[in-house]
């Protein structure tokens, strides 16, 4: 077959040429090694397979050029192991189709799951923790406010004390004084009556 077929371009062709485009691309090759890599296998010239893609072929393809050129960048983060098996995920055999091949996104797609179902644990973790907090503040609020009560109930109790025992030293001072007029009589004797008060008993 010769080198320099001039004859129209068929949509098998059109794949094909995309796909190792897009594969140079993805690797971080140049698109004159996919033009020279097409022109080989179709026995077209390089340069003619550069003019297909320039004028019509990388029209159709400008989602499937940004997602390889952002793969090429995660590649160079990648293990050559990985970097193998994604070479090895490739459609090796030309379909006849007009869409984009979406094989090329496979490995995007499979990071986005794994950042997403992440995200997702995380949300989860947090949520779970802020319910605990919450909880836990509740609780709390609950504890302080029985403290208060309880601190309201004692003050309360303090205060009935403290005016029982102002009235004690109240009634003793006033037994002390009473007993200190009577100088050096014999035996003075008190009793209390109902209001509380201290009366002198006669003799």
């Amino acid at each position: 077959m010769s080198s320099n077929r001039q004859d129209a371009w068929s949509q098998d062709e059109d794949v094909l040429l995309a796909e190792v485009v897009l594969r140079h691309i993805r690797e971080g090759g140049t698109q004159l090694q996919a033009f020279e890599e097409v022109g080989k296998k179709l026995s077209r010239t390089s340069a003619a397979c550069g003019f297909r893609w320039n004028s019509f072929v990388r029209k159709q393809y400008k989602s499937g050029i940004e997602l390889a050129k952002k793969q090429r960048k995660q590649s160079k983060k990648h293990s050559p192991l990985k970097k193998a098996y994604e070479e090895k995920q490739e459609i090796p055999t030309v379909e006849s189709t007009s869409e984009s091949p979406e094989a090329f996104s496979m490995g995007s797609m499979i990071q986005y799951l794994q950042k997403a179902e992440e995200a997702v644990r995380i949300e989860e973790k947090v949520r779970n923790e802020n319910n605990q907090l919450h909880k836990q503040i509740s609780q709390l609020q609950e504890k302080l406010k029985e403290t208060e009560e309880e601190l309201k109930e004692y003050q309360e109790k303090f205060n009935l004390l403290e005016e029982d025992h102002k009235s004690l030293l109240a009634i003793f001072e006033k037994a002390r004084k009473m007993a200190l007029l009577q100088g050096n009589e014999d035996k003075v004797k008190f009793q209390m009556d109902k209001n509380g008060n201290l009366q002198r008993l006669n003799k």
